[in-house]
């Protein structure tokens, strides 16, 4: 067996199932799940129906690179979405639909680390999505945790990375909106990871799954391509972005999703992809080309969240200290006393379930980021949220 799979650490979902496992949950409250980042929106009619009117494609094996209409419309997205220049993203050269971004960003590490280099390191930022975790250490790379908390407004610090980290570092994650703490990268901080890129020869892996949903309506979160373009990198060198139609268009068991950047990068995945047998099922494709090209209901799945936030947030303030993030759609909420103990007792006492935020993220220099936090997924319905909340607001009160 790869011996590497001996360094992997149980998922939070797993440690959350344990931790349930012993304890009994009050039989006369329905349960409410705020844990998995698992949006529970109406998907759009048309991709359901697109998908039913697709099923005789069925017969035919799809092509590892996707059809030419997918990669088109994912490209000219990135074009409107993040006001790029018509035509400066190829979709021919600089796109690749995937079947979601977690296997994406899996596979990207694997295909780009150089297990020949001395000490090989993979940067992300502590806490996080645990896949980029897994994805370093299966490659063979070291994780490096960058730790995101309040005092650093919840972003990877770069300046406190040394010389020496850099020139072992082959890939460095960020995420933008950020899961868990729904901070987004400003172009300034995206255009100093840039410019650390070119200087110490490294990719940046763009995790930008959640930048549809955001607060405010004036000013979305950038991507790293744009702020690539702004600097004269056309080319989108040391640039690999990932997006998804799960958070987006709120369709996760679609598993669609593309990456796209720098084009001698995407060559050598495309390579490693056409071993790896994950092309995307043509009915996909279709279903996905039309939800790419539509902005109408990811506007209308953006209001939904920021209700869910308009909503709960005034509740949960009324006992703890509630900081409204700016993006994605979670509370990276402070709790008093340890977030596993507190994580028990909601279960048992309330039937609502969240996240620890010890199990989202790892201990580094004596400490753990999430430590006395708890991850409150608002994908359950507004009236499911709004109860889940005061029941965490009367959990709080009686201690």
């Amino acid at each position: 067996m790869n011996p590497d799979l001996g360094r992997l650490v149980a998922y939070p979902f797993e440690r959350l199932a344990r931790l349930k496992a012993p304890l009994k949950s009050p039989t006369g409250l329905r349960h409410i799940a705020l844990s998995i980042g698992e949006p529970k929106h109406a998907p759009p009619a048309f991709v359901l129906q697109a998908l039913r009117d697709g099923m005789d494609e069925l017969g035919s094996y799809p092509a590892t690179k996707g059809l030419d209409e997918t990669r088109d419309a994912c490209a000219r997205w990135l074009e409107r979405r993040f006001t790029l220049p018509a035509g400066s993203v190829d979709a021919g050269r600089m796109v690749l639909p995937v079947n979601g971004t977690r296997e994406a960003l899996f596979a990207f590490v694997q295909a780009v680390v150089d297990r020949t280099a001395e000490q090989p390191a993979v940067l992300m930022p502590n806490p996080c999505y645990q896949i980029y975790e897994g994805a370093a250490l299966l490659a063979g790379a070291e994780p490096v945790y960058l730790d995101t908390t309040q005092a650093n407004g919840y972003l990877p610090d770069l300046d406190a990375i040394d010389a020496a980290m850099w020139r072992r570092c082959q890939v460095l994650f960020l995420c933008s909106p950020g899961n868990p703490v729904g901070s987004v990268l400003s172009r300034e901080y995206l255009r100093k990871a840039l410019e650390l890129a070119a200087r110490h020869d490294f990719m940046i892996a763009a995790d930008e799954c959640y930048a549809e949903l955001y607060d405010d309506e004036s000013d979305p979160p950038p991507s790293l391509l744009a702020v690539a373009h702004e600097m004269g990198n056309d080319a989108f060198r040391h640039c690999m972005v990932f997006h998804s139609l799960s958070k987006r268009s709120s369709v996760p068991g679609l598993r669609s999703g593309f990456v796209a950047g720098c084009p001698d990068t995407m060559a050598k995945f495309l390579l490693y992809r056409t071993y790896h047998g994950c092309a995307m099922p043509i009915p996909t494709q279709r279903a996905s080309i039309l939800a790419w090209n539509d902005d109408v209901h990811v506007r209308e799945n953006r209001a939904l969240y920021r209700e869910k936030y308009e909503r709960v947030v005034p509740i949960l303030s009324e006992v703890l200290d509630v900081e409204r993030p700016e993006g994605g759609f979670y509370l990276w909420q402070k709790v008093p006393g340890d977030d596993v103990a507190f994580t028990a007792g909601l279960f048992e006492t309330q039937n609502v379930t969240v996240v620890p935020g010890t199990y989202l993220a790892r201990d580094n220099a004596g400490s753990n980021p999430g430590a006395g936090r708890i991850r409150l997924s608002l994908v359950a319905t507004i009236d499911e949220c709004v109860e889940a909340a005061c029941r965490i607001r009367d959990f709080v009160r009686r201690g």
